[in-house]
This record gives structure tokens, C-alpha cells and sequence, in this order.
């Protein structure tokens, strides 16, 4: 098992350096002079000599990218030319409102998903089974971004139950729930909804198996047969897709905190995007490929302890 893990850390490690490669020649693929794309063409040339010398265009290329690689790794992520601060600060403030509604998503969608997956691929054929498949194709196809309107304009504008808009750690722990719960649900019943399908096919493969025909030859219950013997094998699958789920939180964001106006790491990316902030959209880059070579080492070595087969490999 050691050396099945220490192989996926090497991967892993690779990946990232080829990721820093292009977040690092970024900076070369703005249109026109870097200096002036970032800070306009109203600027003297003190001003441009000083951020000319601040992105480290006076060295040579292997030298600032190395330079840049290690100020990265010991906490030294630049400085935002739009916010006029580090960006280790800015993404600080950002990037745990993000993880804290993504994060919540994921447990529920998984832990959903999973038992209604569950229900459904035992009881094949019967109404429950039906209801929920119906259900889970219809959730499964609609947009994020069209829940989140639909969810304020239900429980923010006519019942005014919820907020409409914003999330923060500073807010009243009342007010902070009630902030989250549309941004939650939203993010949520994508995850349920392919959880639950995934769960379900899972469970109809597995229930034809002969271990569980033997099981249920023994004299087990039931509840036994399902939860001791069905499940473990059938969760394999959706192991995977919570994997892909963790990947998606920094990025996939994007939609959902602009619609309530959430402060988070997807609408750092955008505005960095849209006002050409390197050093932003380069530590974005960066966090995003260390989320996802992180959730796919640890889906990886989940794999690994529940079908041992796949680590003798």
C-alpha cells in the first residue's frame, strides 16, 4: 500500500509543476506589454518602470519562474494590482467562504444521494423507485445558476424567508445559516441527483451478484445483505464522483457567488479574468490544481483501501 501511495504522490507532484509551467507563461500570453495590459495606458514612466521591475521582467525567463516557484511555495503569491494588496491576503479572505458552502454541499449531496441511490436500487421497479429516478433526472439537468434564481426569488423576494444576497464568518451565526442555505441547496441537488443515479446503477449491478445471492442463501436479513455487503461495492463509483464534486468547489462556484454576491474564490477568478490581474488568476490557478491533484490522490488511495485488487495492480 506504501508504494501504491508514495507512486500517486510522485503523479501528483508532476502534475502540479506542469501546472505551474503554464500558470507562470501566463503572464506572456496577455495581449500586448504585461505592464500596460494590467495597469491601462494612463500611466507615466516611473510607474512603469516600477511594476517592470515588481513582475521581474528586467531577468531572464528560467529565473523568474524559478523565483516565482519558490516565493509561491513559502507563501509569497505577489501582489494584486486591482486590489492594491498580497494576494495571499485577498484569497485568504475568499477562498475559505468558498470551501466552507462548497464543502457542506458535498456532505450533503454525497450522504443524499447515497441513501436515496439506496432505496431506489432496492426496491427496483416499485413507485419509491420510480419517484426518485424521476426526480434525480430532472434535478440532474437543471442549471445551477437557474436554481439559485428560482430558490431567491421563492424564499428571498415573495416569502422573504432567507437573504438574497452575501455570505460572511463575520455575520451573526443566525444570519450566517440563513445566509448559506440558498447557496447550499444550490449547490447540493446537482450533487444528489447524480450521486443518487450513480448510487442506484451501482446498487442494480450489484444485488445480481452471487456473493449476495450466497448472503441472502445464509439466512441474512435484508438490512444486513444491503448495508454489510451491497453498498461497500456499489460506493465505489460514487467515490469517484465525490472526488470530481471536491475538484469543482473553488472553480465551479463561479455562478452561484454571483448570484448571491457571495465574496468567494470564484468571483476572485472572474474579476481577476476580466481585469487582467496576473498574479491573481496565477494563485487561482494554482489553488484550483492543488484542490483537484489533492481530491484525486485521495479518491485514488479510498480506491485503494476498498478494492485492494486495484493497489496490487
Amino acid at each position: 500500500m506504501s508504494k501504491y501511495i508514495l507512486k500517486r504522490i510522485g503523479q501528483s507532484l508532476a502534475v502540479l509543476f506542469l501546472v505551474s509551467v503554464f500558470a507562470f507563461i501566463l503572464l506572456y500570453m496577455v495581449p500586448g506589454d504585461p505592464v500596460y495590459a494590467m495597469l491601462g495606458g494612463d500611466i507615466t514612466r516611473e510607474q512603469y518602470d516600477i511594476a517592470y521591475r515588481e513582475m521581474g521582467l528586467d531577468r531572464s525567463v528560467m529565473v523568474r519562474y524559478f523565483g516565482w516557484l519558490f516565493r509561491f511555495v513559502t507563501g509569497d503569491w505577489g501582489k494584486s494590482f486591482k486590489y492594491a494588496m498580497p494576494v495571499v491576503e485577498v484569497i485568504g479572505s475568499r477562498l475559505p467562504v468558498t470551501m466552507f458552502l462548497g464543502l457542506i454541499s458535498v456532505v450533503i449531496g454525497t450522504g443524499f444521494g447515497i441513501l436515496l441511490g439506496t432505496v431506489a436500487g432496492k426496491n427496483r421497479g416499485k413507485l419509491s423507485d420510480s419517484f426518485i429516478t424521476v426526480c434525480s433526472n430532472l434535478g440532474a439537468v437543471m442549471p445551477v445558476f437557474w436554481l439559485a434564481v428560482l430558490g431567491m426569488y421563492i424564499f428571498s423576494l415573495k416569502l422573504g424567508w432567507l437573504p438574497s444576497h452575501g455570505f460572511s464568518f463575520a455575520s451573526e451565526p443566525w444570519l450566517m445559516v440563513r445566509q448559506a442555505v440558498l447557496p447550499v441547496i444550490s449547490l447540493s441537488v446537482g450533487q444528489i441527483c447524480i450521486t443518487t443515479r450513480q448510487m442506484r446503477s451501482g446498487m442494480l449491478e450489484v444485488i445480481r451478484q452471487d456473493y449476495i445471492r450466497t448472503a441472502r442463501a445464509k439466512g441474512l436479513k435484508e438490512s444486513q445483505v444491503v448495508y454489510r455487503h451491497a453498498i461497500r461495492n456499489a460506493v465505489l463509483p460514487v467515490v469517484t464522483l465525490t472526488g470530481m464534486s471536491i475538484r469543482n468547489v473553488v472553480a465551479g462556484a463561479v455562478s452561484i457567488e454571483q448570484v448571491f454576491a457571495i465574496a468567494g474564490m470564484g468571483s476572485l477568478l472572474m474579476n481577476g479574468i476580466l481585469s487582467k490581474d496576473v498574479a491573481v488568476v496565477q494563485a487561482c490557478i494554482m489553488i484550483i490544481a492543488i484542490v483537484v491533484v489533492l481530491s484525486t490522490l485521495i479518491v485514488d488511495i479510498s480506491y485503494g483501501i476498498l478494492d485492494p485488487r486495484i493497489r496490487i495492480k
